[in-house]
């Protein structure tokens, strides 16, 4: 079966000044009616090589509790290696459809990996304006180079340059996190998956959309990983809800973002907050971001950490595979 792609609709409604129906939200997410006006929130910026480590824990630790989304600067990846990922999977987008599709993901497949335009089950019939190409880049084990494009030749060398730079600022972050909740360094990311921890990267491209003001690239949801570490283009569109407001979130430039989600909340029993967020597309420019996704293995237990629960502390959360938790989520079924 054919699926329509968004980047092929987007060419399509460009003359027209209009959108198909199943893209247009309801009143109550609509972007134009539901978007705090006026104020661009700013969102901690944490520098994570600060030579006193006890000021990255307690910033990274305060933000995971009242916001559960931070953007870390000074993070140490050279401003090139990031470039050239963002270079060579805007390239992989600019090829002709052909050649993007010999990459989608397989219809039989239960796995995300792919280029692909849905995700998961849509509320209501209605559609994000995004198409996005899902692959994993850690461990060797877990990468089927299947899905990494050979077109631009470069794309390998960009995602396991970016790969190697990114799993030290992963292990940094997850170190300030465990020392929050007054664990030692390494055990929140050992209850993770430790060396086995997974990391999927996901390139969103959402094309211009002649009706910013009625769509979104993607609905408002929680991450579904442990950590999403994001690296988005110059043009805005994330938005968090935050004090039962939707705002703009402010972009820094080489700045990366990062999501807590669903699973180091429940690993920190409810003191980390997954992040509630979505993104706008924009009338006349291409956004594009990179989120790496950190998740365990589909077989990997995870639950509220023993460490910190107690009588008095008790479990909030249930403890259960991740492929479990994931195929709740994904099709919408109560955890």
């Amino acid at each position: 079966m054919e699926v329509e792609r968004v980047q092929a609709i987007a060419t399509l409604s460009r003359s027209v000044d209009t959108i198909p129906l199943e893209y247009i939200r309801s009143e109550k997410e609509q972007p134009a009616i539901t978007t705090f006006q006026g104020s661009v929130l700013e969102v901690p910026a944490i520098d994570i090589n600060e030579s006193n480590e006890t000021s990255p824990v307690e910033s990274i630790k305060k933000a995971s509790e009242e916001w559960g989304l931070f953007q870390v600067v000074n993070h140490g990846i050279p401003i090139e290696v990031i470039s050239h990922l963002q270079r060579v999977g805007k390239e992989f987008f600019e090829l002709p459809i052909e050649e993007k599709e010999e990459y989608a993901k397989p219809e039989d497949s239960k796995d995300v990996e792919g280029y692909g335009t849905k995700l998961q089950k849509e509320v209501e019939g209605k559609k994000g304006w995004v198409d996005h190409l899902f692959h994993r880049i850690w461990p060797p084990s877990a990468i089927n180079y299947k899905f990494w494009p050979k077109n631009p030749t470069s794309y390998k060398e960009a995602n396991e340059e970016y790969c190697k730079c990114l799993r030290g600022v992963a292990e940094k972050i997850f170190r300030c996190m465990s020392l929050g909740l007054g664990l030692e360094g390494p055990e929140l990311m050992e209850a993770a998956g430790g060396d086995s921890l997974e990391y999927l990267l996901k390139i969103n491209y959402y094309p211009p959309c002649p009706r910013p003001d009625l769509a979104l690239g993607v609905v408002a949801h929680t991450d579904m990983s442990t950590l999403t570490i994001l690296v988005p283009n110059e043009v805005p569109g994330l938005q968090v809800f935050r004090d039962g407001l939707w705002y703009d979130v402010k972009y820094i430039p080489n700045a990366l973002i990062v999501h807590v989600g669903d699973q180091l909340e429940i690993m920190s029993n409810g003191k980390y907050k997954a992040v509630l967020h979505r993104t706008t597309v924009n009338k006349e420019k291409v956004r594009m971001s990179w989120p790496v996704f950190l998740e365990p293995p589909a077989e990997h237990v995870l639950g509220p950490h023993p460490k910190i629960v107690d009588d008095r502390n008790p479990a909030k959360y249930k403890t259960k595979k991740y492929g479990d938790y994931m195929y709740c989520k994904l099709n919408k079924l109560p955890q």
